[in-house]
């Protein structure tokens, strides 16, 4: 017998997609409608003792917390995942261009797509707090679709961008929106939330700000932050959903992002102080 797993590949070879239900669920057979047809017939054809198999598995992921959750997800998934990431050569080499583009050195091997995989989930995790109705849809939408699953690179990519920025100063991040071309829009995005980050943290704190020739201490000061630090401070600032969608945007739209390494990190003495040479 086939395993529910093995089912879903089958599923997702087919174009028809199942639409997220709108309603509550009422009944049984309204539960096992939303299944795909495969992982339905495979349900339906347990025996006695694999549905208690089945049953024990749902109420144990039902009561555990979201932590628990994903750890057991990423144990039990992960690696057919990546077996699958590793096979989407074309994306996964694009997405490397685009770091090295970005000066951005993560390596896309087998252990870094590992990582991350239980990454995303622990922030999905994490996300659940903030949008409790998502989490498991979310996470169960990455192991059946192959369109979900495209997904990760375009996280993977959103999230180093973000480590980036997280490790600018201040006036690295002034230099980095004024090449934008909606710098309103990307400030409130990204760049406020960040400094926000830094100010609470005790990564960047501003003193004087409103006296000109105090400003300059803090304003040109780097983040000091270890990788660990790092991780967290983006997963708890900005969503999967937010991260996904940076990456997605730079992958669909090369030029989105404004970006000029050489102008962003060289600082310039003459500009910090703002006299003309």
């Amino acid at each position: 017998m086939t395993s529910f797993f093995e089912q879903s590949e089958q599923f997702e070879q087919t174009p028809a997609k199942r639409p997220v239900p709108s309603s509550p669920v009422t009944s049984v057979d309204s539960i096992l409608a939303q299944l795909p047809s495969p992982a339905k017939a495979w349900v339906e054809s347990l025996s006695w003792q694999q549905r208690r198999y089945v049953l024990s598995l749902c109420h144990l992921m039902c009561a555990a917390p979201p932590e628990v959750q994903a750890e057991f997800l990423d144990e039990y998934t992960a690696d057919g995942l990546v077996s699958k990431k590793l096979e989407d050569q074309e994306t996964r080499q694009r997405v490397g261009q685009y770091l090295k583009e970005f000066q951005i050195e993560t390596d896309l091997t087998e252990a870094g797509l590992r990582a991350y995989i239980r990454q995303f989930y622990l922030h999905s995790a994490q996300d659940m707090r903030r949008q409790p109705d998502l989490y498991l849809q979310s996470a169960l939408r990455l192991v059946f679709s192959t369109e979900e699953r495209n997904n990760v690179f375009n996280y993977i990519l959103g999230v180093e961008l973000l480590k980036m920025m997280f490790c600018m100063s201040w006036f690295q991040h002034e230099k980095l929106y004024r090449l934008q071309r909606n710098q309103d829009e990307f400030i409130n995005q990204y760049i406020k939330p960040i400094q926000y980050a830094h100010r609470i943290n005790g990564i960047i704190v501003p003193k004087d700000e409103d006296r000109f020739f105090a400003r300059r201490d803090y304003f040109v000061q780097k983040p000091k932050l270890s990788r660990t630090k790092l991780t967290a401070l983006v997963m708890a600032t900005f969503t999967t959903e937010v991260a996904s969608n940076f990456g997605f945007t730079i992958i669909r739209h090369p030029n989105s992002l404004c970006f000029d390494y050489d102008y962003i990190f060289q600082d310039n003495e003459l500009e910090i102080t703002g006299l003309q040479p």
